[in-house]
């Protein structure tokens, strides 16, 4: 009777670890259904393509340059050749004869023809007519530097001493009498080059510039 007891118990014992172990795996189960299965983003469903044909514009009157002026797209338009038909093969030999008489006058080349000469170069009677109706050429460089200033002295009186004496002339600047000989200055200005019976030459040294004064005539 003991033994009877102690094997019920075991199958009940066995029974409830497997009914509890049933128990723990359907928990397991709902809570990682519940926290982490529901953390996790559902991937939004993506929208079938459909394929839209633009609708083709309505057939009008309307010719295409008015329509694209207007803002209308431009339809193209078939373009009808004319027949073979009615193009005209006669050939009218009097407008040839009005092409053939028409005649070449030009002042070049008649390019239309094999003999035509090149025309001739201008003449020299031709250019020297133009150069003078230009007029004078008209420098556009600097100005030239002014001509130097006469001397401002006069020669009224030679000396002449005797043979193997010294030279010596009267020059008169203003109200200013100098005596001088061959290399003296005057005025601190005017140098005396050479003394002759009728004349000096006196030197500008200012500009550089060579004189001759004549003897004045009282």
């Amino acid at each position: 009777m003991a033994l009877k007891l102690g094997t019920e118990n075991k199958n009940k014992t066995y029974a409830a670890l497997g009914l509890f172990l049933i128990a723990m795996i359907l928990a397991v189960k709902f809570i990682y259904g519940e926290f982490f299965a529901s953390s996790t983003p559902t991937p939004a469903p993506v929208p079938a393509r459909t394929s839209v044909r633009p609708a083709r514009a309505p057939a009008s009157d309307t010719p295409a340059s008015e329509s694209a002026s207007n803002g209308a797209p431009f339809a193209h338009e078939a373009v009808q050749l004319p027949s073979a038909s009615a193009l005209d093969p006669t050939l009218h030999p009097e407008v040839m004869a009005q092409a053939e008489e028409l005649a070449y006058t030009g002042d070049g080349r008649n390019i239309f023809s094999p003999n035509s000469a090149p025309a001739p170069p201008p003449r020299i009677e031709q250019v020297k007519a133009a150069i003078r109706q230009q007029g004078p050429v008209v420098p556009t460089g600097p100005p030239p530097p002014p001509p130097p200033p006469n001397i401002d002295l006069k020669f009224y009186a030679y000396y002449a001493p005797h043979e193997g004496g010294q030279k010596r002339v009267c020059l008169l600047h203003g109200e200013d009498i100098f005596i001088a000989s061959e290399g003296d200055t005057v005025d601190r200005r005017y140098k005396v080059v050479k003394i002759n019976p009728f004349s000096v030459d006196v030197e500008d040294l200012a500009y550089k510039h060579t004189q001759t004064l004549p003897l004045v005539q009282n």
